[in-house]
C-alpha cells in the first residue's frame, strides 16, 4: 500500500512538472508579448507623449517593458526550478511570480484609471499646447509633437484649423504669414501654411483631439488587456508551484 501510493505521488510530481513546463512555455511568450507591447509604444508612439500633460501613459509603458522582461528571466529560471527539483527554488519561483503578478497588475491599472480621464487631459491641455508652447524656442520636443499628431492623423488644430488664429507662433514674425503650421497642409512645402483652403491643408471634423483620442484609447486599452491577461495567467502558474512544492515535501518526507 505504501509502495502504491509511493509511485502515485511520483507520477503527480511528474504530472505537475510536465504541467508547470507547459505554463511556462505561454508564460515566457506571455512576457514577449507585453515587453513588445511596452517597446512598441514608446519607439513608434512616443512622438505624440509631448502633447500630453501627464507622464501616466509613458509610465505604464515602462512599466510592461519591466514587467516583460522579468518574465522572460523568470520563465528560464522557474524551468531549472522544475528541474532541480529543489523547494527553495520553487519557493523564489513563486515569489518572482507574485512580484510580477503585482507589477502587471498595476500597470493594467494605471492605464485602465488614466483611460477614464485621457478626454478631459485632451481636451484641456492640447488646446494650451497648441496656443501657447508651438514654435517657441524651449518646447522644440512639443513642436515635433504636435507636426508628427498632425500629419499622422491627417488633421488641424485641436478642434479645427481656427485654433492656431489665437496660437503665440502664428501671432509672431517667424510664423512669415502662416496662418497654420506647414505640418497641416496635406503636401508639405515651406510657408504651405500661408494658405488655410481645404484643398491645401486638413479639414477634420472634431480636430486632431478626436484622432488622437481615440488613437490612445484604443492602445490604453491594449496595453492593460495584456497586462491584466498575463497578470491573470500567472495565479495559475503559482497554484500549480505550491502544488509542486507540497507533493515534492510529501516525497522528501
Amino acid at each position: 500500500m505504501a509502495h502504491f501510493k509511493s509511485e502515485q505521488d511520483d507520477w503527480l510530481v511528474v504530472y505537475l512538472k510536465y504541467l508547470l513546463f507547459v505554463f511556462n512555455f505561454f508564460f515566457w511568450a506571455g512576457g514577449a508579448a507585453v515587453m513588445a507591447v511596452g517597446v512598441w509604444t514608446l519607439t513608434e508612439k512616443s512622438g505624440y507623449l509631448g502633447v500630453l500633460a501627464s507622464s501616466t501613459f509613458a509610465a505604464s509603458a515602462y512599466i510592461l517593458i519591466s514587467a516583460g522582461t522579468l518574465v522572460m528571466v523568470t520563465g528560464f529560471l522557474g524551468c531549472g526550478a522544475i528541474l532541480r527539483e529543489q523547494r527553495g527554488c520553487l519557493s523564489m519561483y513563486f515569489c518572482l511570480l507574485f512580484v510580477i503578478f503585482l507589477v502587471e497588475l498595476v500597470a493594467g491599472v494605471l492605464a485602465h484609471v488614466y483611460y477614464q480621464r485621457l478626454s478631459d487631459e485632451l481636451k484641456q491641455h492640447l488646446n494650451r499646447t497648441l496656443a501657447e508652447n508651438y514654435g517657441q524656442p524651449r518646447a522644440a520636443e512639443i513642436t515635433a509633437s504636435v507636426d508628427r499628431l498632425q500629419q499622422d492623423f491627417k488633421c488641424c488644430g485641436s478642434n479645427g484649423s481656427a485654433d492656431w488664429q489665437h496660437s503665440a507662433y502664428i501671432q509672431s514674425q517667424e510664423a512669415q504669414g502662416r496662418r497654420v503650421p506647414d505640418s497641416c497642409c496635406k503636401t508639405v512645402v515651406a510657408r504651405c501654411g500661408q494658405r488655410v483652403h481645404p484643398s491645401n491643408i486638413y479639414k477634420v471634423e472634431g480636430g486632431c483631439i478626436t484622432k488622437l483620442e481615440q488613437f490612445l484609447a484604443d492602445h490604453l486599452l491594449l496595453m492593460g488587456a495584456v497586462g491584466i491577461g498575463v497578470a491573470c495567467m500567472q495565479i495559475c502558474g503559482m497554484i500549480l508551484t505550491c502544488c509542486l512544492h507540497q507533493r515534492l515535501q510529501r516525497h522528501f518526507y
